[in-house]
């Protein structure tokens, strides 16, 4: 049986240029880019050409980009090290109800730390506006941290409006641009942005490896020790295959991004098209416009989401039902119930989240799946 794949935001293939890049990494440059010797010095090199070009990318500072083991670290250490670092200037961070469980579970931490959170609701779209966060802001107010795009509903948020606010108040910024890197234009300057977290995996690149943007001059306390890797902002040694895999993953999409989002958005669109044809009280969660390109987040009402999950598995067809990282778990999601979506509603959502695996044909016969299974479902549910 083919399989199809729509799970591009919970992870990628690796791209086959990537997946070589890595392994003559692997194979030829294996020395510790601390070591003094040639061999280390070379793997030094390596590291310090990726940082470059990935922070050319950013239009930031090669001193200002820290690689990490992944999104999740990058934003525990953004949100951690910052408000630990900085307790003498307040105790308050301001997050948002709709971000993933990185900032979240970090956010939680810092509560039972002490520390005061303000926890954003967002519109009916699933977007935090600006003027939401300028009332949230108190003197005591040390960080901002609202992500760039919704892992669950692809909702783009006005980071570039909400940064503005916060440097005006002179507050920091974080953003968790893990869904945005590499799919999206991200300027740092132009966006107002003081921290950003961004993943490998999302992008066609290794597992394991990731980065943290932090703007020169920011204090942030350091969460691993035992080494003076990434200026002792990062400790343990660098892994340099994923590094290399990650800019360059990062360099062909950048390269793609224009062509690969008009492609995305017409795949995205011809699919809730056809979903809305097909079948009734079906719903799309997350802005109509201001979305990822290649993603939708579709309610569809009277069953449960993961039946008809594991109803497409059996038909070769890989879905979610949220975020990959809360799988496993039956409870609605948390974005979708603080979107003011009902409960019920909520439980019967699937992500369809498309990539270069993608193509028409994949679609259409999506679309001649997902109706048949869900009224199939239907029946079953209202007992014929």
């Amino acid at each position: 049986m083919r399989q199809y794949y729509f799970d591009h935001s919970a992870t990628t293939r690796v791209d086959a240029d990537v997946a070589a890049a890595m392994l003559e990494v692997m194979r030829e440059n294996y020395g510790n880019p601390s070591s003094v010797h040639g061999f280390g010095r070379t793997a030094r090199v390596a590291i310090e050409d990726a940082r470059e070009t990935l922070a050319k990318m950013l239009q930031a500072d090669i001193a200002e980009l820290y690689f990490t083991s992944g999104g999740t670290e990058a934003d525990n250490t953004a949100l951690i090290g910052v408000m630990v670092a900085n307790r003498d200037r307040g105790n308050h961070l301001i997050t948002s109800k709709i971000e993933h469980h990185a900032v979240l579970d970090s956010a939680r931490y810092l509560e039972n730390s002490g520390y005061e959170v303000t926890y954003l609701s967002p519109d009916h779209y699933g977007m935090i506006h600006p003027d939401h966060v300028a009332e949230a802001i108190t003197p005591k107010t040390v960080l901002v941290s609202i992500m760039h795009v919704n892992n669950e509903t692809g909702t783009i948020n006005p980071i570039e409006e909400i940064g503005k606010v916060t440097r005006d108040k002179n507050v920091l910024f974080h953003t968790d641009a893990v869904q945005s890197f590499g799919k999206l234009p991200i300027d740092v300057q132009k966006l107002n942005i003081d921290l950003l977290s961004l993943s490998a995996h999302k992008i066609y690149g290794p597992k394991g490896c990731g980065a943290l943007f932090v703007r020169k001059g920011i204090k942030l306390e350091p969460r691993t020790f035992g080494g003076h890797q990434e200026r002792n902002t990062r400790t343990g040694t660098e892994n340099l295959p994923g590094i290399i895999g990650l800019v360059k993953a990062a360099s062909i999409c950048h390269e793609k991004m224009s062509s690969e989002a008009e492609r995305l958005t017409n795949l995205r669109d011809r699919l809730w098209q056809g979903l809305q044809t097909s079948l009734t009280a079906v719903h799309l969660n997350g802005h109509p416009q201001k979305r990822l390109p290649g993603l939708n987040n579709v309610s569809f009402e009277g069953i449960e989401g993961e039946a008809l999950l594991l109803s497409l598995d059996m038909k070769g067809i890989a879905v979610s039902t949220g975020s990959a990282c809360s799988s496993g778990q039956v409870s609605a999601s948390h974005v979708l119930l603080s979107m003011g979506i009902p409960a019920e509603i909520a439980q019967g959502s699937i992500r369809f989240s498309l990539g270069r695996e993608n193509e028409e044909e994949s679609v259409d016969y999506l679309l001649k799946v997902v109706p048949e299974v869900v009224n199939r479902l239907r029946e079953m549910s209202f007992g014929g």
